[in-house]
């Protein structure tokens, strides 16, 4: 479904540097890395806010550069970790915002159809009870479930999530990824979300792709990506690395200062 091809794009400041994978549909792909690595500017580079310096992009056979925006946003649909919400607007609202793209030429109301995929995305991220509340009235963690919700009212084919669980609560970081890998598995939705908690990305995805200073370190299997070598070599910390008992994927226990000294 998605082909990175030699990829290189960035700021003057930092270059992803010759970037190439694929995503193939109804996989679960997250892409990991320390701070710094490139997880956001991959997914801008995605949805064209970052031009590539070189190398392409590949959305089922197209050149995204021969895309423009709205037919891009009718394939593929983006939670970013920096979006913007209006206090004044409901969340019914919001969520409707995401068949904008579906709109046709001179369409300025939405249709019966446009409603009924709203209330399908509404039901499907489990916030009927708060549809009528104003966003400023909602919590982060339900913030995140009206953003997943207005990207599922884009009917898209593939679904792109910036770090979607950051400063959440466990029970609202579970309950989103729960969502998430139950859209993949159901309804065949592609995903690919960047994720900073390695035991989260251990757990719920297919493949992770571990990038370091702009550059792929490695892809694989959670089993092939998380070991104790690779995470240590990437985050310059001592990990221990286990076999979850209830899953059997790896599992990544950090060793904190204190607890070396004890064995050096």
């Amino acid at each position: 479904m998605l082909e990175i091809r030699n990829l290189t794009c960035g700021y003057d400041n930092f270059l992803l540097k010759d970037i190439s994978f694929k995503v193939n549909s109804s996989e679960l792909v997250g892409i990991i890395g320390p701070n710094g690595s490139g997880k956001t500017t991959l997914i801008r580079a995605i949805t064209k806010l970052v031009k590539p310096i070189k190398g392409k992009i590949i959305y089922q056979g197209k050149n995204i550069t021969k895309l423009n925006f709205k037919e891009l946003a009718r394939e593929i649909a983006v939670v970013s970790q920096d979006a913007y919400f209006s206090d004044t607007i409901k969340v019914k609202d919001f969520v409707l915002l995401g068949r904008i793209p579906h709109f046709k030429k001179f369409q300025f109301l939405e249709t019966s159809r446009d409603l009924k995929i709203v209330e399908e995305a509404i039901k499907l991220t489990e916030i009927i009870e708060i549809k009528d509340r104003f966003l400023k009235q909602i919590s982060g963690g339900e913030k995140q479930l009206v953003l997943i919700a207005r990207a599922l009212s884009q009917e898209p084919k593939l679904l792109l999530l910036d770090e979607p669980t950051t400063h959440l609560d466990i029970t609202h970081k579970i309950k989103i990824l729960d969502l998430i890998k139950r859209l993949n598995k159901k309804y065949d939705l592609t995903v690919l979300i960047v994720l900073h908690d390695l035991n989260l990305a251990s757990q719920y995805c297919d493949r992770l792709i571990l990038l370091k200073e702009g550059k792929i370190y490695k892809m694989g299997t959670p089993y092939e990506v998380l070991t104790y070598q690779t995470i240590e070599e990437v985050y310059k910390t001592v990990v221990i690395v286990k076999e979850n008992p209830v899953t059997s994927k790896p599992y990544v226990f950090l060793v904190s200062e204190e607890e070396r000294k004890k064995y050096d």
